[in-house]
């Protein structure tokens, strides 16, 4: 869901697994929605509050009609959210087929027929054409790409030429601490973006969503744990995020395809 705690390996098995338990966990859905402000119908995959989705929204610049792409879209929940509210197209990447299937049946209820469609992919090997998108958000996500610039290569390689790009991640308060996990050390946004090729490059830090985060892990290690498997996993995350809460920072990037 969020940086946390380092886990030995984060394939699509073990993803395909945590969306599955998401799925049977309407308790670690409840504590999310009611600390993120979200309606209980998004049903987030990670870390973005209302507010924040509606500063995501603003910053990409959509009209109607224009094909947005989420990568890393998990369960599809912020990425259909926006499109509900712009009227864009939408193209959502996971390499989960848990999540994906998952997405398809939200996307389905909530857009209007075809607006939305759902594929198999990774950060970095989307398998869509070149210059596809008008617009790309990858929400807390770009860690996982092995390295995180590979995957700022191919949504350079997405976008349009003017096609904007938003991203929302965590980065190294102090990258020698040993505290951050190796795949936020390896995240430095405004210098890969404008390696990778955008222009207009603007990296924010949070404080404020990362206040709302402490909130939410307060209230899940708060909660009754019990046998459920999500639960579980959400306390543990809760805990370590809490230990090592001054290691992060919450940050929010923007961006221009040249």
């Amino acid at each position: 869901m969020g940086a946390e705690k380092p886990v030995a390996k984060r394939d699509s098995a073990y993803f395909d697994q945590w969306y599955a338990d998401m799925e049977d966990s309407p308790a670690q859905d409840a504590i999310v929605a009611r600390t993120l402000g979200l309606p209980p119908e998004l049903q987030s995959t990670s870390l973005l509050s209302w507010q924040g989705i509606d500063e995501v929204a603003t910053a990409l610049q959509l009209r109607d009609g224009a094909l947005l792409l989420d990568l890393a879209c998990g369960r599809g929940g912020y990425g259909i959210e926006i499109a509900r509210r712009t009227g864009a197209r939408l193209i959502g990447i996971d390499f989960s087929e848990v999540a994906l299937q998952q997405a398809r049946l939200r996307g389905a209820r909530l857009l209007p027929a075809g607006r939305a469609e759902f594929h198999n992919g990774s950060l970095d090997a989307t398998g869509l054409p070149t210059g596809i998108a008008d617009a790309i958000m990858c929400i807390d996500a770009v860690q996982f790409a092995e390295p995180p610039f590979s995957a700022m290569l191919e949504f350079r390689r997405l976008l349009t030429p003017g096609g904007r790009l938003v991203m929302t991640c965590w980065e190294a308060v102090d990258p020698s601490d040993d505290r951050v996990p190796p795949r936020i050390k390896a995240v430095h946004l405004r210098r890969d973006l404008l390696a990778a090729g955008f222009l207009d490059v603007q990296v924010h830090d949070k404080s404020d969503w990362r206040e709302v985060e402490r909130t939410m892990w307060e209230a899940a290690v708060a909660a009754p744990g019990g046998s459920d498997p999500a639960m579980q996993s959400f306390q543990a995350e809760g805990r370590w995020s809490l230990d090592n809460f001054d290691a992060l920072r919450r940050v929010f990037a923007t961006a221009t395809a040249l």
